[in-house]
Protein backbone atom coordinates (compact mmCIF):
# COMPACT_ATOMS: atom_id res chain seq x y z
CA UNK A 1 0.00 0.00 0.00
CA UNK A 2 1.55 3.35 -0.59
CA UNK A 3 1.79 6.20 1.60
CA UNK A 4 -0.82 8.76 1.85
CA UNK A 5 1.92 10.99 -0.14
CA UNK A 6 1.74 9.33 -2.79
CA UNK A 7 -0.71 9.54 -5.66
CA UNK A 8 -2.64 6.67 -5.78
CA UNK A 9 -4.03 5.99 -9.34
CA UNK A 10 -7.17 3.82 -9.82
CA UNK A 11 -9.39 2.76 -12.35
CA UNK A 12 -13.15 4.78 -12.76
CA UNK A 13 -16.27 3.05 -14.10
CA UNK A 14 -19.62 4.13 -14.52
CA UNK A 15 -21.21 0.68 -13.96
CA UNK A 16 -19.93 -3.37 -13.10
CA UNK A 17 -20.61 -4.61 -16.50
CA UNK A 18 -17.30 -2.47 -17.59
CA UNK A 19 -15.19 -4.02 -14.34
CA UNK A 20 -16.26 -7.78 -15.25
CA UNK A 21 -15.08 -7.18 -19.00
CA UNK A 22 -11.65 -6.54 -17.71
CA UNK A 23 -11.14 -8.20 -14.59
CA UNK A 24 -12.13 -11.83 -13.94
CA UNK A 25 -12.53 -12.12 -10.61
CA UNK A 26 -14.12 -15.44 -8.94
CA UNK A 27 -15.98 -14.07 -5.84
CA UNK A 28 -17.50 -10.80 -5.07
CA UNK A 29 -17.16 -9.51 -1.05
CA UNK A 30 -20.49 -7.12 -1.08
CA UNK A 31 -21.19 -4.70 1.52
CA UNK A 32 -24.65 -4.01 2.17
CA UNK A 33 -25.65 -0.46 3.65
CA UNK A 34 -24.84 1.71 1.09
CA UNK A 35 -24.05 0.02 -1.68
CA UNK A 36 -27.22 -2.95 -2.05
CA UNK A 37 -29.56 -0.55 -0.12
CA UNK A 38 -30.03 2.20 1.98
CA UNK A 39 -31.65 0.47 5.17
CA UNK A 40 -35.23 0.54 4.13
CA UNK A 41 -35.22 0.03 0.54
CA UNK A 42 -32.85 -0.90 -2.67
CA UNK A 43 -30.97 1.43 -4.31
CA UNK A 44 -31.96 1.81 -8.09
CA UNK A 45 -30.63 -1.51 -10.60
CA UNK A 46 -29.02 -3.11 -7.33
CA UNK A 47 -31.37 -5.89 -7.86
CA UNK A 48 -31.06 -6.47 -11.69
CA UNK A 49 -27.05 -5.60 -11.51
CA UNK A 50 -26.71 -8.49 -8.31
CA UNK A 51 -28.71 -10.90 -10.53
CA UNK A 52 -26.19 -9.65 -13.82
CA UNK A 53 -23.17 -10.56 -11.54
CA UNK A 54 -24.44 -13.58 -10.97
CA UNK A 55 -24.68 -14.88 -15.13
CA UNK A 56 -21.13 -14.68 -14.81
CA UNK A 57 -20.48 -17.10 -12.56
CA UNK A 58 -19.73 -14.76 -10.02
CA UNK A 59 -19.10 -16.22 -5.98
CA UNK A 60 -21.22 -13.46 -4.35
CA UNK A 61 -20.62 -13.16 -0.47
CA UNK A 62 -21.81 -10.44 1.70
CA UNK A 63 -19.55 -9.14 4.36
CA UNK A 64 -21.25 -6.67 6.48
CA UNK A 65 -20.63 -5.05 9.99
CA UNK A 66 -24.00 -5.80 11.04
CA UNK A 67 -23.94 -6.99 14.68
CA UNK A 68 -27.06 -9.77 13.81
CA UNK A 69 -26.68 -13.27 13.08
CA UNK A 70 -26.27 -14.21 9.09
CA UNK A 71 -29.29 -15.49 8.99
CA UNK A 72 -31.02 -12.56 9.94
CA UNK A 73 -28.82 -10.61 7.08
CA UNK A 74 -30.20 -12.87 4.58
CA UNK A 75 -34.14 -12.52 5.78
CA UNK A 76 -33.88 -8.59 5.41
CA UNK A 77 -32.42 -8.86 1.93
CA UNK A 78 -35.01 -10.91 1.11
CA UNK A 79 -37.85 -8.40 2.47
CA UNK A 80 -36.04 -5.60 0.42
CA UNK A 81 -36.58 -7.78 -2.47
CA UNK A 82 -33.27 -9.57 -3.09
CA UNK A 83 -32.80 -13.76 -3.72
CA UNK A 84 -31.00 -15.12 -1.30
CA UNK A 85 -29.99 -17.57 -3.68
CA UNK A 86 -27.77 -15.45 -5.62
CA UNK A 87 -25.25 -15.41 -2.59
CA UNK A 88 -23.28 -18.23 -1.24
CA UNK A 89 -24.23 -16.69 2.47
CA UNK A 90 -23.31 -14.12 4.13
CA UNK A 91 -20.23 -13.15 6.96
CA UNK A 92 -21.77 -10.26 9.24
CA UNK A 93 -19.31 -9.14 12.05
CA UNK A 94 -22.16 -10.19 14.56
CA UNK A 95 -21.94 -13.86 13.37
CA UNK A 96 -18.32 -14.00 13.90
CA UNK A 97 -19.03 -12.62 17.32
CA UNK A 98 -21.30 -14.95 18.04
CA UNK A 99 -19.16 -18.22 16.45
CA UNK A 100 -15.94 -16.66 19.07
CA UNK A 101 -17.72 -16.38 21.80
CA UNK A 102 -19.39 -19.54 21.63
CA UNK A 103 -16.37 -22.27 20.99
CA UNK A 104 -13.90 -19.66 22.65
CA UNK A 105 -10.95 -21.74 21.31
CA UNK A 106 -8.74 -18.97 20.47
CA UNK A 107 -6.64 -17.62 23.76
CA UNK A 108 -8.35 -14.15 23.90
CA UNK A 109 -11.83 -15.28 23.44
CA UNK A 110 -11.08 -18.39 26.09
CA UNK A 111 -9.75 -16.37 28.73
CA UNK A 112 -12.87 -14.04 29.16
CA UNK A 113 -15.24 -14.19 31.71
CA UNK A 114 -18.87 -14.95 31.27
CA UNK A 115 -20.44 -11.79 33.08
CA UNK A 116 -20.73 -8.38 30.86
CA UNK A 117 -22.03 -5.07 30.53
CA UNK A 118 -24.20 -5.69 26.72
CA UNK A 119 -25.03 -2.53 24.85
CA UNK A 120 -27.47 -2.82 22.42
CA UNK A 121 -30.41 -1.58 20.22
CA UNK A 122 -33.50 -0.29 21.40
CA UNK A 123 -35.31 0.53 18.15
CA UNK A 124 -34.26 -1.43 16.12
CA UNK A 125 -34.57 -4.51 17.44
CA UNK A 126 -33.10 -6.62 20.38
CA UNK A 127 -30.02 -8.83 20.07
CA UNK A 128 -30.44 -12.56 20.84
CA UNK A 129 -27.25 -14.20 23.40
CA UNK A 130 -29.01 -17.28 23.12
CA UNK A 131 -26.27 -20.33 23.53
CA UNK A 132 -23.60 -18.18 24.90
CA UNK A 133 -23.84 -19.02 28.11
CA UNK A 134 -23.19 -15.20 28.97
CA UNK A 135 -24.71 -13.43 32.33
CA UNK A 136 -25.79 -9.87 31.02
CA UNK A 137 -24.97 -7.56 34.63
CA UNK A 138 -25.90 -3.79 34.58
CA UNK A 139 -23.27 -3.05 37.16
CA UNK A 140 -19.76 -2.52 36.25
CA UNK A 141 -18.03 -4.04 38.91
CA UNK A 142 -19.88 -7.58 38.44
CA UNK A 143 -18.57 -7.23 34.91
CA UNK A 144 -15.31 -9.37 33.19
CA UNK A 145 -15.86 -7.72 29.48
CA UNK A 146 -18.06 -5.41 27.67
CA UNK A 147 -19.99 -6.72 24.28
CA UNK A 148 -21.29 -3.55 21.98
CA UNK A 149 -24.16 -4.54 19.69
CA UNK A 150 -25.72 -1.56 19.43
CA UNK A 151 -25.81 2.22 20.90
CA UNK A 152 -29.27 3.01 22.03
CA UNK A 153 -29.57 0.88 25.31
CA UNK A 154 -28.26 -1.07 28.18
CA UNK A 155 -29.09 -4.99 28.62
CA UNK A 156 -30.65 -6.02 31.54
CA UNK A 157 -30.00 -9.80 33.26
CA UNK A 158 -33.64 -9.98 32.99
CA UNK A 159 -33.10 -10.05 29.21
CA UNK A 160 -35.00 -6.60 28.52
CA UNK A 161 -32.91 -3.35 27.97
CA UNK A 162 -33.29 0.09 29.33
CA UNK A 163 -32.97 2.73 27.13
CA UNK A 164 -29.54 5.08 27.03
CA UNK A 165 -28.08 8.39 25.22
CA UNK A 166 -25.05 7.96 23.60
CA UNK A 167 -23.75 9.78 26.49
CA UNK A 168 -24.83 7.96 29.38
CA UNK A 169 -23.36 4.63 27.65
CA UNK A 170 -20.09 6.78 27.12
CA UNK A 171 -20.39 7.22 31.05
CA UNK A 172 -20.80 3.65 31.75
CA UNK A 173 -17.43 2.91 29.57
CA UNK A 174 -16.08 5.07 31.76
CA UNK A 175 -16.33 2.73 34.48
CA UNK A 176 -15.45 0.30 32.52
CA UNK A 177 -12.20 1.81 31.15
CA UNK A 178 -11.01 2.04 35.08
CA UNK A 179 -11.64 -1.59 35.76
CA UNK A 180 -9.88 -2.42 32.80
CA UNK A 181 -12.11 -4.91 31.51
CA UNK A 182 -12.34 -5.40 27.41
CA UNK A 183 -14.58 -4.78 25.52
CA UNK A 184 -15.72 -7.21 22.00
CA UNK A 185 -17.93 -4.99 19.41
CA UNK A 186 -19.92 -6.42 17.28
CA UNK A 187 -19.90 -3.75 14.52
CA UNK A 188 -17.60 -1.94 14.05
CA UNK A 189 -19.16 0.91 11.72
CA UNK A 190 -19.05 4.71 13.30
CA UNK A 191 -22.01 5.66 11.03
CA UNK A 192 -24.23 4.16 8.63
CA UNK A 193 -26.35 5.46 5.56
CA UNK A 194 -30.12 5.05 6.76
CA UNK A 195 -32.87 6.23 4.37
CA UNK A 196 -30.35 9.44 3.38
CA UNK A 197 -29.39 9.99 6.98
CA UNK A 198 -26.10 9.07 8.98
CA UNK A 199 -26.82 7.26 12.26
CA UNK A 200 -24.37 6.32 15.01
CA UNK A 201 -23.00 2.37 15.00
CA UNK A 202 -21.27 0.49 17.95
CA UNK A 203 -17.53 1.39 16.62
CA UNK A 204 -18.12 5.10 17.67
CA UNK A 205 -18.34 3.48 20.71
CA UNK A 206 -15.32 1.17 20.20
CA UNK A 207 -13.52 4.47 19.15
CA UNK A 208 -14.29 6.36 23.09
CA UNK A 209 -13.30 3.22 24.86
CA UNK A 210 -9.98 2.82 23.28
CA UNK A 211 -9.60 6.84 23.74
CA UNK A 212 -10.25 5.83 27.51
CA UNK A 213 -7.42 3.56 27.44
CA UNK A 214 -9.67 0.45 27.03
CA UNK A 215 -8.93 -2.99 24.77
CA UNK A 216 -10.60 -3.53 22.14
CA UNK A 217 -11.41 -6.75 20.00
CA UNK A 218 -12.73 -5.51 16.37
CA UNK A 219 -15.17 -8.23 15.03
CA UNK A 220 -15.04 -7.03 11.26
CA UNK A 221 -14.30 -4.67 8.72
CA UNK A 222 -11.29 -3.26 8.47
CA UNK A 223 -9.81 -6.28 10.35
CA UNK A 224 -9.02 -8.76 8.30
CA UNK A 225 -11.08 -11.74 10.27
CA UNK A 226 -13.86 -11.40 7.69
CA UNK A 227 -12.21 -11.20 4.56
CA UNK A 228 -10.49 -14.63 5.65
CA UNK A 229 -14.00 -16.04 6.75
CA UNK A 230 -15.26 -14.98 2.79
CA UNK A 231 -12.44 -16.52 1.51
CA UNK A 232 -12.83 -19.80 3.07
CA UNK A 233 -16.63 -19.62 2.22
CA UNK A 234 -16.00 -18.93 -1.54
CA UNK A 235 -12.80 -21.09 -1.63
CA UNK A 236 -10.60 -18.42 -3.12
CA UNK A 237 -7.36 -16.90 -2.39
CA UNK A 238 -7.31 -13.02 -2.30
CA UNK A 239 -6.14 -12.85 -5.98
CA UNK A 240 -9.29 -13.67 -7.28
CA UNK A 241 -11.40 -11.53 -4.58
CA UNK A 242 -12.81 -7.98 -5.03
CA UNK A 243 -14.53 -6.17 -2.31
CA UNK A 244 -17.03 -3.87 -2.58
CA UNK A 245 -18.26 -1.09 -0.48
CA UNK A 246 -19.02 2.70 0.44
CA UNK A 247 -16.69 3.16 3.58
CA UNK A 248 -12.89 4.40 3.03
CA UNK A 249 -11.94 3.00 6.60
CA UNK A 250 -13.84 0.04 7.04
CA UNK A 251 -14.17 -1.49 3.37
CA UNK A 252 -11.81 -0.19 1.85
CA UNK A 253 -8.97 -0.25 4.38
CA UNK A 254 -9.97 -3.61 5.54
CA UNK A 255 -9.72 -4.89 1.53
CA UNK A 256 -5.88 -3.25 1.88
CA UNK A 257 -5.08 -4.92 4.81
CA UNK A 258 -5.96 -8.02 3.71
CA UNK A 259 -4.34 -7.79 0.03
CA UNK A 260 -7.15 -8.15 -2.00
CA UNK A 261 -8.63 -5.17 -5.00
CA UNK A 262 -11.44 -3.22 -4.22
CA UNK A 263 -14.42 -0.88 -5.72
CA UNK A 264 -15.37 2.50 -3.86
CA UNK A 265 -19.01 3.47 -4.04
CA UNK A 266 -18.72 7.00 -3.77
CA UNK A 267 -22.67 7.70 -3.17
CA UNK A 268 -22.57 6.03 0.26
CA UNK A 269 -21.68 6.99 3.84
CA UNK A 270 -18.91 9.88 2.04
CA UNK A 271 -21.51 10.95 -0.48
CA UNK A 272 -21.68 14.51 1.91
CA UNK A 273 -17.75 14.76 1.91
CA UNK A 274 -17.50 14.00 -1.48
CA UNK A 275 -19.98 16.75 -2.96
CA UNK A 276 -22.26 13.77 -4.41
CA UNK A 277 -25.89 15.37 -4.07
CA UNK A 278 -27.92 12.70 -5.96
CA UNK A 279 -27.76 8.81 -6.83
CA UNK A 280 -25.60 7.77 -9.62
CA UNK A 281 -23.71 11.63 -9.77
CA UNK A 282 -20.06 11.63 -9.99
CA UNK A 283 -17.38 12.20 -7.39
CA UNK A 284 -14.72 14.26 -8.79
CA UNK A 285 -11.40 12.23 -8.86
CA UNK A 286 -9.88 15.23 -7.04
CA UNK A 287 -11.61 15.07 -3.93
CA UNK A 288 -11.62 10.75 -4.37
CA UNK A 289 -7.86 10.92 -4.23
CA UNK A 290 -7.97 13.68 -1.53
CA UNK A 291 -10.19 11.36 0.61
CA UNK A 292 -8.80 8.15 0.00
CA UNK A 293 -5.05 10.18 1.39
CA UNK A 294 -7.20 11.20 4.58
CA UNK A 295 -8.10 8.13 5.52
CA UNK A 296 -4.99 5.88 4.26
CA UNK A 297 -7.33 3.36 2.19
CA UNK A 298 -6.91 3.22 -1.69
CA UNK A 299 -9.62 1.52 -3.89
CA UNK A 300 -8.74 -0.54 -7.07
CA UNK A 301 -11.33 0.91 -8.92
CA UNK A 302 -13.96 4.08 -8.34
CA UNK A 303 -18.16 3.71 -9.53
CA UNK A 304 -20.86 6.24 -8.44
CA UNK A 305 -23.30 3.24 -7.44
CA UNK A 306 -23.57 -0.90 -7.76
CA UNK A 307 -25.12 -0.41 -10.86
CA UNK A 308 -24.62 -2.10 -14.29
Amino acid sequence: MPPSSELQLFQTFNGLQYLTKTHQFKAWFLDQFGVLHDGKQPYPGAISTLQKLATTGAKMVIISNSSRRASTTMEKLKSLGFDPSLFLGAITSGELTHQYLQRRDDDWFGALGKSCIHMTWRDRGAISLEGLGLQVVDKVEEAEFVLVHGTEALGQSSGASCPMTLEELEKVLEGCAAKQIPMIVANPDFVTVEARDLRVMPGTLAAKYEKLGGEVKWMGKPDKIIYKSAMAMAGVDAFDSIAVGDSLHHDIKGANAAGIQSAFITGGIHATELGVNSFGEEAALSSVQALASKYDAYPSFVLPSFTW
